[in-house]
């Protein structure tokens, strides 16, 4: 499990001894630099790097770095709130020693991520990270609650040598075809190899449905090292791809037609070590629990949208029939549905019963990601929300009448849209407070200004390379 600790100036408890330990480690084994990890409000991965024989001062007193980073839109311009966007101010950014990675696919580097404290000690109330860990506390201290979780990967591959900003994919082949997996034989491998040296527990890896695409599917963990695994996980793509001339994208829209990239997102909710999504008296085996969760996930999808699919590209991707999930609607194994229910082969459901969110991008910072999907969650079971009734096949077919009353409505089909649902859910802003949901909105709507009048092709070019 994730420490819950929030740092503290001087480091915690036997953290400077245990850095000073693994700069040793380190150093025998020939790292020379750790890169800290965090991710903005727009989703994309910021770093600081500092030498190992560093990583002990990082431990104890942390490494500056601005707040405005909260406020970056994806382009690296620059919107405000009424306390974040200013060059005024300092974080400290503190290693979590306990995630720390060597990187196979970066010789003579180490990873970790951090969480972000002010100069005084206390919690940023931008850190995503830190947003997260609370999120999970509090549910295990007042609701008795543990979560398992897991973010699925696609990204397209593309030729290093393709012109200035374009795409070019490196494979041929039909969608989970054998070619593509022959063709990138030699890189998949190495990212495997690359993923097994450093811990990642890998379930599957394979091409996918749209041109360059593939996937790869990591084991389950605490919500919030499941968030430090997606991170890590894309560090190591991108970096096993560069050493094969290859070029990644997990944008939600490599290009503006087609299906896009998804980051569906595995959840599953646990009281005393047993799994709330089996074993019950409700559907396909759930506790009334584990139905009010969904119910209450399925509620606020809409607003949900704005943490989840947070860029102009994120509602290109999200297109009916495309199984993108972009119907308020659940169903079991149903790919079109926004949230899948998955039961699991039997004789594995008490492991594997989970479920999936499918409306989510890898443009979404994961901890922010996973911290309203459990809060909305949370307040399912808090209200013991009834799930609707069950929706099987494409919702897209349903007539108007039958998805009234079936509670079955289209996602925003367009950031603003999902910007006002967030701004009128009350629990997703207070979940956040005030500081990050602030962000938030500032972020999602610098991002609309950014792109507008710009055609689908462009809005896809503008953000192709930028996850």
């Amino acid at each position: 499990m994730t420490p819950l600790a929030d740092p503290v100036p001087g480091g915690r408890p036997g953290d400077v001894e245990r850095a000073t330990a693994l700069a040793g480690e380190l150093a025998g084994r020939g790292v020379h630099g750790v890169v800290l990890a965090y991710v903005d409000t727009a989703g994309i991965g910021r770093v600081k790097t500092v030498p190992v024989a560093k990583l002990p001062a990082a431990a104890a007193w942390g490494v500056g770095m601005s707040p405005v980073f909260d406020t970056f839109l994806a382009d690296d311009s620059i919107v405000t709130t009424d306390v974040l966007g200013s060059p005024d101010g300092d974080l400290r950014l503190y290693p979590d020693l306990g995630r720390l990675a060597v990187l196979s696919g970066q010789p003579g580097w180490a990873w970790a991520p951090v969480d972000r404290i002010t100069q005084e000690g206390e919690r940023h109330p931008g850190c995503g990270r830190t947003f997260l860990r609370r999120i999970v506390a509090d549910a295990e201290q007042h609701h008795g609650l543990t979560f398992k979780a897991a973010v699925e990967i696609e990204w397209a591959v593309g030729r290093a040598s393709a012109p200035e900003g374009e795409f070019e994919p490196a494979v041929s082949g039909p969608a989970y075809g054998a070619t593509r997996q022959v063709e990138l034989s030699d890189f998949t491998a190495d990212l495997l190899a690359a993923c097994a040296a450093q811990g990642l527990d890998v379930d599957q890896l394979h091409p996918e449905y749209a041109a360059g695409q593939f996937e790869i599917s990591v084991g389950a963990l605490d919500p919030v090292a499941a968030a430090d695994r997606s991170l890590l996980v894309r560090q190591t793509v991108r970096a096993v791809a560069g050493r094969h001339g290859l070029r990644v994208s997990f944008a939600p829209a490599v290009l503006a037609e087609g299906v896009g990239n998804g980051g569906h997102v595995h959840l599953s909710a646990w009281r005393e070590g047993t799994n709330l999504h089996t074993g019950g008296e409700g559907r396909y085996g759930m506790t009334a629990e584990a139905e009010s969760f969904t119910a209450g996930l399925l509620a606020r999808l809409p607003a949900l949208t704005a943490v989840t699919a947070p860029s102009p590209a994120s509602y290109l991707r999200l297109r009916p029939s495309q199984w993108a999930g972009v119907f308020t609607a659940w169903g079991r194994e149903t790919r079109e549905t926004a949230l899948r229910v998955v039961t699991g082969t039997l004789g594995l459901r008490d492991r594997a019963a989970n479920l999936e969110v499918k409306p989510v991008d890898l443009a979404a910072n994961p901890y922010l990601a996973l911290g309203c999907l459990i809060a909305a969650g949370l307040d399912g079971i808090a209200s013991s929300a009834p799930l609707p009734e069950e929706t099987t096949g494409d919702p897209a077919r349903l007539d108007e009448a039958e998805a009234s009353a079936r509670g079955v409505r289209r996602l925003p089909t367009s950031l603003a849209e999902a910007v006002t649902a967030f701004r009128g859910d009350e629990l997703l802003r207070a979940a956040l407070g005030p500081v990050l949901a602030d962000a938030v909105i500032a972020v999602r709507e610098g991002e609309i200004a950014a792109v507008a009048g710009l055609d689908d092709e462009q809005v896809a070019a503008a953000y192709r390379w930028r996850y």
